[in-house]
């Protein structure tokens, strides 16, 4: 057993690889998908560099705020994001990474846990309001609204 919990998702869209990055990259689009099913986010804060600062308020739909601070590790435009997610919520690493395929980018996305008993838990659903994030990106990348 390892000290880590690695929780991986991976999505091909048939979109090329900077449009799919920049449905991140801009926090306007960024708020429209971000978060599993039934959430909306508010962005006080985004600095995609690598130092920079992510502020964001997601709000589920039962009226629940939850304040997330996030500090970009590295950015490699088009090809890589990795932050860091603070607390008062769970603190882990997420890392983004945007390829080229025949058909459009595959996007895998991967996050790190310190093994905790709570992280332990959260591994149990997190893959599912994963694989929500995901599909809601595809929507927003469907629609039209990214091009």
């Amino acid at each position: 057993m390892t000290d880590t919990i690695e929780i991986l998702n991976e999505r091909h869209y048939p979109f090329d690889r900077q449009t799919v990055f920049a449905a991140f990259a801009d926090p306007a689009r960024l708020a429209q998908w971000w978060g599993p099913h039934g959430f909306t986010n508010r962005i006080s804060a985004f600095d995609l560099k690598a130092g920079g600062t992510w502020r964001v308020t997601m709000t589920a739909s039962n009226g629940a705020d939850f304040h997330n601070r996030w500090t970009f590790e590295d950015v490699i435009e088009g090809e890589r994001i990795v932050a860091r997610h603070h607390e008062p919520v769970h603190v882990f690493t997420l890392e983004m990474t945007y390829s080229d395929t025949p058909d459009g980018t595959s996007l895998v996305w991967r996050m790190l846990f310190d093994r905790t008993e709570e992280n332990e838990q959260l591994q149990k659903f997190l893959h599912a309001a994963n694989e929500q994030n995901l599909d809601r990106l595809e929507a927003l990348l469907t629609s039209g609204k990214c091009q």
